[in-house]
């Protein structure tokens, strides 16, 4: 490995471990911001779910630490590491992300900008994360009985969340296309409330009357493990999601629900559909 690249890897560790004091759970990530630990089930012929029940490094955001010695066994396990994600979603802080992207057509802050306008919300100091690209991750902390979702652009264009089941990219991580920094005068500031009407945006709408399959304990897990997908796993995890629920007979009953959590994590309707109906012809039935 290069100097430079050690050198990378030992600020990504100084600045995951800051993180970690202020109780913001972190994983180590490679140049190209995914986890850089490999599962431990990629060869296995038909993985059940796993969160890191089974023990090993290599389950994604589930990795994610505040404790010191896990967060250093951890970069010790990928010494090609060269930046840091911190979890969405987890006690104490119950982090959001609000991804304002700038390689979208529409202008993202000025969409922000409007949405606070029409709902009546304002967003308060908080930490502010600057991409390479010239992006901004708002960080906002949600009430712990909320369970905001990941999403690409429902909330508006070019605006992205990151809920349950996600991670932002830490300030201090080096990527292919540089490192992201805090924004001058938030790095002292802990991530603010999230406006109660930001917060009604963000969350799915109530189902008025779940069906049977979403009450009952396989179909509705089915769920959950599509909804806690992140950037990389959406499609892999709503295949194998519609593939069991095909098995166990309940694939029809379910299309539904798995595709309104394959949206709120951000896959178009169109995707959605279609990774369900590879499924649905994988295991032998009409989608």
């Amino acid at each position: 490995m290069a100097t430079t690249d050690r050198q990378a890897t030992t600020l990504a560790l100084a600045h995951a471990l800051s993180a970690a004091e202020r109780g913001l759970a972190v994983l180590p990530l490679t140049r190209t911001k995914l986890p850089a630990l490999r599962s431990p089930h990629r060869d296995d012929p038909s993985p059940a779910p796993c969160h890191g029940e089974c023990g090993r490094f290599g389950h994604g955001v589930h990795d994610a630490s505040t404790d010191p010695a896990r967060i250093r066994a951890l970069f010790a396990a990928a010494p090609w590491a060269t930046g840091y994600g911190i979890a969405c979603g987890l006690p104490p802080h119950h982090l959001i992300g609000v991804d304002l992207d700038t390689k979208s057509a529409t202008d993202s802050s000025a969409a922000l900008r409007e949405l606070a306008l029409r709902h009546l919300f304002t967003i308060p100091p908080t930490v502010v994360v600057l991409t390479p690209s010239g992006g901004r991750h708002l960080w906002l902390s949600g009430p712990p009985d909320a369970v905001v979702p990941n999403s690409a652009g429902r909330l508006a264009p070019g605006i992205d969340i990151r809920g349950a089941g996600g991670y932002l990219v830490g300030p201090g991580s080096r990527t292919r296309h540089g490192t992201y920094t805090t924004a001058p005068g938030t790095s002292h500031l802990a991530p603010a409330p999230c406006p109660p009407a930001l917060l009604r945006l963000l969350l799915p709408p109530p189902r008025a009357h779940p069906t049977a399959t979403t009450a009952d304990p396989h179909g509705r897990a089915l769920v959950q493990f599509v909804l806690a997908a992140h950037e990389g796993q959406r499609n892999t995890r709503l295949f194998w999601a519609a593939c069991r629920a095909y098995e166990n007979g309940i694939g029809t009953a379910l299309t539904d629900a798995l595709m309104d959590a394959a949206r709120h994590t951000g896959l178009t309707e169109r995707e959605a559909r279609a990774t369900i109906a590879s499924a649905a012809r994988m295991t032998g039935h009409r989608p």
